[in-house]
């Protein structure tokens, strides 16, 4: 699971993300990437609208969706943040699926180690 120190928790980091990073999008996600010079770990956060589903539905994407950064945690670099937008489609989506999608939006957004 995500520690406290690698969410995003205030409205205007999500804002300054989504406004001003660079955008990665798919059939099931939409991934917002800012880098920063801050020395801090990076941090992540979720987006999931009423339009994903029912509450149940909302939060077993966000639960997969947060075990995925958990991965990924190590291989992003410093000072960085990422927002990622479910979509609608993310509902049918199992873990596998939203793993390649993050995997791929980050390898192109953030180059750095292989996330496959």
């Amino acid at each position: 699971m995500l520690a406290r120190p690698n969410r995003l928790t205030r409205g205007d980091d999500y804002r300054q993300v989504v406004r001003r990073g660079q955008r990665c999008g798919g059939a099931r996600l939409v991934t917002s990437l800012l880098t920063t010079t801050d020395d801090r770990a990076p941090r992540f956060g979720f987006i999931i609208s009423k339009q994903v589903g029912t509450a149940v539905v909302r939060n077993t994407v966000r639960r997969r969706l947060k075990a995925v950064c958990a991965e990924f945690r190590d291989t992003v670099p410093q000072g960085t943040d990422v927002v990622i937008r479910a979509l609608p489609a993310s509902a049918a989506a199992d873990f596998a699926q939203l793993r390649a999608d993050v995997a791929r939006c980050l390898n192109r957004l953030a180059p750095g180690p292989d996330r496959s």
